[in-house]
């Protein structure tokens, strides 16, 4: 998607695609049951939420400290630490590492940071191919699509598109997949595994992200659910890991609580079938070089933003996506980024900035109805951060870019709307007027039209009637002349 193409005009697209729309239906239905029931089975849920929420707020108020720890730890056991403040310095320093060991593929696992960074196209510049082995993620890149879920990438395919996918595409990224394939799920599974275990078995380098780093120890966490993880974290020579700054958590003891978060809100288990750990290098067990790649990209500016910055307490459920209406019926690429859904409508603005059309319009792919709120395990407010974003695309005002306070303008096509929120706040500073425009529009209330022509957001709605008198002039009428409180 283009930087002109807004959300509204990528979301007519996906709307119109009705085996889209169906798939996205039955997916997000069938986790939402499946996380409802397995967050039901424990009785101190609220607590544990309230304590993830209080231990991700504690390590942002104080992130330079732990990342410096961070940093200390992970040296001290034998890894190197890389600092990139954007996307290009973060694909230089990988390309230039892959580059020093003379390989020409990597294998990559669990890192949607890498998405965000466009790191395979950057590889593939300098002549590396980049092949993802999470089943889902294989599934986009053989089918040269894009991420539409965080959790479930290829949640828009369903398993006659995926049979299909690999029948035409897996030979051309190595092992074909039989002439023969249905599309069976256990089929289709073995397939992938095939074709991927010639690439574990010859790969070199591997790169991963991360979910959680653990300050105090150098730790790195990766939670699947597929056994690739592993097998890229232990096979490979060289594991490069690129990791958002805001992924780091103080202690193991933090770590535990998201390790009950994380697992019921995501894949709806009591824990991850997957759980790697890795500190640094060992002799004669797994890579020889470990070389991890902190990144900010625009976290810092975010974490300037005193509501905006909660939106850092993700840890990437995908929880808020699956209850989301918008996002069930829009899908995730409308959303242009590889953070679709409700969490990347607050957090895309927040790290590209609110320039360009599609940021611009991401806060207002919400209906406000409140419940990613209810089943974020962080406690997120998303609306609230929504509306704070939604402040700043109408009306500009000071924020921070690139690490300093800059002003920014409102965003176009807005200046309706702060008209009408600027005649509102008059209006409601002088109780006079107010009470003269509430009688004229009960007097007048059978002219009104039921619809506003030339909004969409009208097209499916009525405007609310008018009701006969305004109420101070009904509580008068009633209560004989008593100020109403």
């Amino acid at each position: 998607m283009s930087d002109a193409t807004s959300f509204p005009q990528a979301a007519r697209v996906s709307v119109r695609n009705a085996q889209l729309r169906g798939n996205l239906r039955h997916a997000t239905h069938t986790i939402r049951a499946k996380r409802a029931k397995a967050v039901a089975e424990l009785a101190d849920w609220d607590r544990l939420r309230a304590a993830g929420a209080a231990i991700k707020d504690r390590t942002l108020r104080h992130l330079d400290d732990y990342l410096e720890q961070l940093e200390t730890a992970v040296t001290a056991a034998g890894g190197t630490v890389h600092w990139a403040v954007d996307a290009d310095e973060a694909n230089r320093i990988v390309t230039r590492l892959v580059k020093a060991t003379g390989e020409t593929e990597v294998v990559k696992v669990k890192s949607m940071v890498t998405q965000e960074i466009g790191l395979n196209e950057a590889l593939a510049a300098a002549g590396i191919r980049a092949y993802e082995t999470d089943l889902a993620e294989l599934i986009v890149q053989l089918g040269d699509d894009r991420p539409s879920h965080i959790l479930v990438p290829a949640i828009h395919r369903n398993r006659t598109e995926i049979r299909d996918i690999f029948r035409r595409q897996m030979g051309r990224w190595g092992r074909p997949a039989p002439q023969d394939l249905s599309d069976s799920p256990a089929e289709l599974a073995e397939a992938a595994r095939l074709h991927l275990r010639e690439k574990f078995l010859r790969a070199k380098v591997a790169v991963s992200g991360a979910n959680f780093m653990v300050a105090e120890t150098g730790t790195l966490v990766v939670v699947e659910s597929e056994g690739n993880g592993r097998m890229c974290l232990t096979l490979p020579e060289t594991l490069i890991s690129v990791v958002g700054i805001e992924k780091t958590v103080p202690t193991w003891r933090d770590l535990e609580v998201f390790l009950q978060l994380l697992p019921r809100s995501s894949t709806a288990e009591r824990m991850n079938p997957y759980t790697s750990t890795w500190t640094g290098t060992t002799d004669g067990d797994g890579p020889r070089e470990f070389h991890l790649v902190l990144l900010d990209n625009g976290r810092t500016d975010a974490l300037a933003d005193q509501v905006g910055r909660q939106a850092l307490r993700c840890i990437r459920c995908s929880a808020c996506l699956n209850v989301c209406p918008v996002y069930e019926r829009a899908g995730g690429h409308a959303y242009g980024s590889a953070y679709p859904g409700p969490i990347g409508a607050i957090l895309t603005p927040q790290l590209r900035g609110t320039a360009s059309a599609l940021e611009a319009s991401l806060p207002y792919a919400s209906s406000l109805c409140g419940a990613c709120y209810e089943v974020c395990p962080v406690a997120i407010d998303i609306p609230e951060v929504l509306v704070h974003l939604r402040e700043r695309v109408a009306e500009g005002g000071s924020t921070t870019r690139d690490g300093a306070r800059v002003t920014i303008k409102p965003a176009k096509g807005h200046a309706a709307e702060r008209a009408a929120m600027r005649a509102a706040r008059w209006a409601f500073e002088h109780p006079r007027a107010l009470r003269a425009g509430e009688r004229l529009a009960a007097r007048t209330r059978r002219a009104h039209p039921a619809r506003l022509p030339g909004l969409s957001w009208s097209a499916s709605r009525d405007l609310p009637t008018v009701p006969p008198e305004p109420f101070r002039d009904w509580w008068q009428r009633t209560h004989g002349g008593e100020e109403a409180k």
